[in-house]
């Protein structure tokens, strides 16, 4: 009943999370996945997924394996694999990723650059847009 508690191992499998009404201001980085439903101004690094829920607001760059954006990002993008646009997501800055999904009613506004590789010395495609989905 009141044995004794074993400590869990804290690695990349491991969560962050910051709830509406958090603000930070400074940088985050992790190597495990975060979710960020308040304010953040600052870099943000994952080596794993970066989850912005449709409260949270990024103010800074962004670097990742994975990302679902579905809050407010003022600032650049560089996922290494999949990008992930929801409906109610708001960029201002350019993305660089690997591959991208944008859902009907995302807004983006600044460059994307596709290719297999997101690291700086890597050839990228480069496709220059600024629209706003419909919605």
């Amino acid at each position: 009943m009141f044995g004794k508690k074993e400590d869990k191992p804290v690695g990349p499998n491991a969560m962050n999370q910051f709830g509406q009404g958090t603000f930070i201001n400074g940088d985050i980085s992790t190597e495990g996945d975060v979710r960020i439903d308040g304010k953040v101004t600052g870099l943000v690094t994952s080596k794993s997924k970066v989850v912005l829920g449709a409260t949270g607001l990024i103010e800074g760059d962004v670097i990742c394996q994975n990302a679902y954006i579905d809050g407010r990002v003022t600032g650049n993008i560089e996922v290494a694999d999949l990008l992930i646009l929801s409906a109610t997501a708001h960029v201002t800055g350019d993305i660089k990723i690997k591959k991208l999904v944008v859902q009907e009613g995302a807004k983006f506004f600044g460059k994307c650059s596709m290719g297999m590789s997101v690291s700086r010395n890597e050839q990228t495609t480069s496709v220059t847009a600024k629209a706003s989905a419909a919605g």
